[in-house]
């Protein structure tokens, strides 16, 4: 016996959600026997995108029963059977998560038919279920709705039903009740873990660090590592006895760390970062005609750099980016090949340093605004943003354009005072990897501001 199920959710913090509307349809592999489909107040807000997506807001469900009111409903309806739901390992989490809340153990074998149909349907252009259904002639009504998505299922679930003549799949298809899911173990070790963003470290049984990771939600990141079926995933799940943590207040520090602890480390279970992580820079020369122009090269052929990239398409970005941003030419930065003017000049973009039309002075001028945006390069400053709580900022010194370290301050005279800035600071390798990753960072995202040292 089969309980078809979906669901929809308040949407959220990982773990935090609340299911806004459910529908189970108890299927004993040619019929329906038993249904039950209910709106369910959350008691808790709906993300704006879920009520754009699902048409489900919080004035429909201010009447509906509460998850309490239709939880012994759930349970006898899929005593019993095996849920069966697309992308079983979430509707099945939120089911859990929210009878955890009661105090109860919900437990039943799942079966995704994401997983079914990758092995019975192995040339689908996509595995969504809208997607899916309609590329095999599967009328569906009430998209992201519950019922409308459960009746899709449910005939997806009889097309692959048919499609195992062997029955083999199935059998092993059918999951464990507690694989996708966590262990009484591991629900401990991830508990009391903080939906911020730091670095964490799991631990062997000799608190040796067997992987370290960044995360801007350390418990949705070790969750899913929890969860993962890989076989790498796995030995690390059965490996890890303990995880703690650093919360660090904001991404830029968490990677910074991550990046350096990770070399120093070298934990078994983490990727490590390679020996230099840039390969391709924009540098600044001077053109026959004495205008500053900005070229994409190897780093190595570069005379004066100014940024360093991974790639050459997101050098090639960037330079597009501040071209137009500062009405810089494209001619003399190498992106139009126009014998006469580039096509900016034409559209008022560009002041005509292509045809030197333009003051060498003034355009100059623009160029070295521009190669001071977003770099550290020869500086002494001060990157400040946000803290690991509420009235603490972070601070990472940078000195003669090299990282020095990072520290965390609530009281402004700190930042004020070198010395005593300096005594808070943690230090850190201040590598051209780290310049890479700050500067990558800085061009990418926007920090609380910078402060520039004088000494």
């Amino acid at each position: 016996m089969y309980a078809i199920l979906d669901i929809e959710t308040t949407g959220g913090k990982f773990n935090e959600e609340g299911i806004t509307e459910i529908a189970i349809h108890k299927f004993d592999g040619q019929k329906v026997v038993d249904k039950f489909i209910s709106l369910v107040n959350p008691e808790r807000e709906i993300q704006p995108f879920v009520v754009k997506l699902t048409g489900i807001n919080s004035k429909m469900l201010r009447t509906a029963p509460k998850f309490y009111e239709v939880a012994k409903r759930i349970i006898e309806i899929t005593e019993d059977t095996v849920i069966v739901a697309h992308n079983a390992q979430f509707d099945y989490r939120i089911l859990r998560t929210e009878f955890r809340r009661l105090g109860y153990n919900f437990e039943r074998k799942t079966l995704c038919t994401v997983d079914l149909s990758k092995l019975l349907l192995p040339d689908a252009e996509s595995y969504s279920l809208g997607k899916l259904v309609r590329s095999l002639g599967i009328p569906v009504s009430d998209r992201h709705r519950a019922n409308g998505d459960a009746l899709a299922t449910i005939k997806l679930f009889k097309l692959l039903l048919a499609k195992d003549s062997e029955k083999i799949i199935i059998k092993d298809t059918i999951r464990k009740e507690t694989q996708g899911e966590l262990s009484e173990k591991q629900l401990d070790i991830v508990r009391d873990l903080p939906n911020k963003t730091g670095v964490f470290y799991m631990h062997d049984k000799d608190g040796e660090i067997i992987h370290l990771s960044k995360s801007n939600d350390i418990k949705k990141r070790v969750n899913q590592i929890f969860t993962k079926t890989n076989t790498k995933s796995r030995k690390l799940t059965k490996d890890t006895k303990k995880v703690t943590f650093e919360l660090t207040g904001n991404e830029l520090i968490a990677i910074l760390k991550e990046h350096e602890e990770l070399l120093k480390l070298r934990p078994k279970y983490s990727t490590i970062p390679k020996k230099r992580m840039y390969s391709h820079a924009i540098c600044k020369r001077v053109n026959e005609n004495g205008y500053f122009a900005l070229d994409i090269k190897p780093y190595r052929e570069c005379k004066e750099t100014i940024w360093l990239f991974n790639s050459v398409f997101s050098a090639k970005n960037y330079l597009y980016k501040i071209t137009k941003e500062f009405q810089l030419c494209e001619k003399v930065n190498g992106i139009s090949e126009a014998r006469n003017n580039c096509s900016g000049y034409d559209n008022n973009t560009c002041n005509g340093a292509c045809i030197n039309k333009e003051s060498i002075e003034e355009y100059n001028k623009r160029v070295i605004a521009a190669t001071t945006q977003n770099s550290i390069k020869g500086k002494k400053v001060i990157v400040v943003d946000k803290g690991r709580e509420i009235g603490e900022q972070s601070a990472i010194l940078i000195k003669n354009g090299s990282l020095v370290g990072f520290g965390f301050y609530d009281l402004n005279y700190q930042i004020n005072n070198i010395h005593i800035l300096e005594s808070i600071i943690t230090p850190m390798n201040g590598t051209l990897d780290a310049n890479y990753l700050i500067e990558s960072y800085l061009r990418k995202k926007r920090v609380l501001k910078i402060i520039e040292i004088n000494e």
